[in-house]
């Protein structure tokens, strides 16, 4: 079953487009065997816009991600019935900045219907994603600095199943920028959030979206990964992070080699928040 595409989204997400019949049909004829839907829950804005005070400042800053919550594992229960017997179906969300508030989060991962849970970063403290920064001016070293270290709190704490696209901000800032991040500075930061992981038995996730973007590359690198499997991290997912059916399954054969070359025997997806192991062969 290496056929496994762990990362992706529909229209639920702001960002994203499609409904989830349509990811399990593009799946589906792509010979995918299993398929993770996993809408973005962005955990500082799981209430309501009245409930912060605040003034959306893009059109992705939406807010009652508790009724997103709802509205995905209703579609995934639902997909699961309609198309189970054709494509193993994963009920999974994207948490997005769950160190702003470790207790909400692990009552939202209570969800008897979820399978799986990636956390990511996609925003730093004070600041919009890293699709709407203004780099011209910003400190991209400051930038930097603040995202590995927001993200090691994350991976101490270690309580999600894995690490979604863990250079995440290199998709904007060298991809979309062309601005070099000079990413081997931050090596004894990436390390220590790789060695947390390993620590607490968390995955990482090998997103492929970097290959269809201007980036051109995964995240993370097979040098990244490498360090993970150095620490005696053992799981490791293949996400295509598709955002419509088209992207669905788009870099899993990629990713699969990028795993077997840092030295990886097994791939892995999730059943009811337990790792199942897939021999790469």
């Amino acid at each position: 079953m290496l056929g496994v595409d762990c990362h992706t989204h529909t229209g639920i997400s702001p960002d994203g487009s499609g409904t989830a019949g349509g990811l399990c049909r593009s799946a589906i004829s792509r010979g995918l065997n299993a398929l993770a839907i996993t809408e973005h829950i962005e955990l500082n804005r799981w209430f309501s816009q009245a409930h912060y005070g605040n003034v959306p400042r893009n059109d992705d800053e939406i807010y009652s991600y508790c009724d997103i919550m709802e509205k995905s594992m209703k579609q995934n229960c639902s997909v699961r019935d309609t198309y189970g017997s054709r494509i193993h179906i994963i009920s999974g969300i994207e948490l997005g900045q769950p160190h702003l508030d470790f207790g909400l989060a692990e009552a939202i991962m209570h969800d008897a219907r979820l399978d799986y849970v990636i956390a990511s970063l996609h925003e730093l403290i004070g600041k919009e994603d890293f699709y709407y920064l203004d780099y011209s001016n910003e400190n991209i070293d400051a930038l930097m600095e603040q995202y590995f270290k927001e993200l090691l709190k994350i991976c101490e704490w270690g309580k999600f199943d894995v690490l979604g696209h863990i250079t995440y901000p290199l998709r904007y800032i060298e991809g979309e920028h062309g601005l070099d991040a000079h990413i081997e500075n931050y090596e004894e930061q990436i390390r220590e959030c790789l060695k947390a992981l390993a620590q607490h038995g968390c995955g990482i996730e090998i997103n492929t979206s970097g290959l269809r973007q201007k980036y051109g590359k995964m995240f993370p690198t097979l040098e990244v990964l490498k360090i993970y499997r150095e620490y005696g991290g053992e799981m490791v997912t293949i996400g295509s992070d598709a955002h419509c059916a088209d992207d669905v399954g788009k870099g899993v054969a990629d990713g699969v080699k990028m795993a077997s070359e840092a030295g990886f025997p097994y791939l892995c997806y999730f059943s009811e928040r337990e790792p199942i192991y897939i021999k790469i062969v």
